[in-house]
């Protein structure tokens, strides 16, 4: 199969983004009979705002679901020894898909935890970097937008030391797009009116 061709690597961004568009937070939500992460808490439907309408075994669903959307499409690529530049497409498709999810009226999460599994599989090192900068800032300050703000900008430093030009291309498109995604959250973090994690949000 010709990787590099116009057709396939439309192919794969079509199916990359329709993976991607599996909303993880609103399938687990139903599942738990829990309010539409949508329309309740900070309207983010991602993992930090199922930890708070559900608890931590709903928020460990969701959070597995939406990195497995953005590793696992490039991980079957490296398998099939697919060429660096169908992988970053296949990473940035899925991310693109988390944000606007076709199955859901196009309202989706912020896409940290599908970037992140989109890294790791485009490079673990990187991923590890920016898994570790999350973790860390999320540990020290109990906010999670500043900890995927600061794992942003690790991954897009990181990328333009430990990547080839598809790779870094598509980290840096993704951190660009996850920091624009926060834009409400850093004003918030500014003003001191941010919520932090485990915490209801506020109105």
């Amino acid at each position: 199969m010709d990787y590099l061709s116009w057709p396939s690597l439309i192919g794969i961004a079509i199916l990359s983004y329709l993976i991607g568009s599996i909303a993880s937070a609103v399938l687990v939500s139903r599942l738990f009979k829990l309010p539409d992460p949508r329309l309740a808490g900070s309207g983010n439907p991602g993992a930090t705002n199922v930890l708070r309408l559900g608890g931590k075994k709903a928020a460990l669903m969701t959070l597995v679901g939406d990195l497995s959307k953005g590793l696992l499409p490039v991980l079957v690529l490296r398998a099939l020894n697919a060429p660096e530049i169908a992988l970053a497409v296949a990473a940035i498709a899925a991310f693109i898909g988390h944000i606007y999810p076709v199955f859901f009226g196009f309202k989706g999460g912020k896409g940290v935890a599908t970037a992140a599994g989109a890294l790791l599989a485009l490079n673990p090192l990187v991923g590890l970097i920016t898994i570790s900068t999350w973790l860390i800032t999320a540990w020290l300050t109990r906010y999670s937008s500043l900890a995927a703000v600061l794992a942003a900008l690790a991954a897009a430093l990181a990328a333009q030391y430990l990547t080839q030009a598809p790779t870094m291309i598509a980290i840096s498109i993704m951190a660009f797009i996850l920091i624009w995604r926060h834009q409400a959250n850093i004003r918030r973090l500014i003003r001191g009116e941010e919520s932090r994690i485990g915490q209801k949000s506020r109105p």
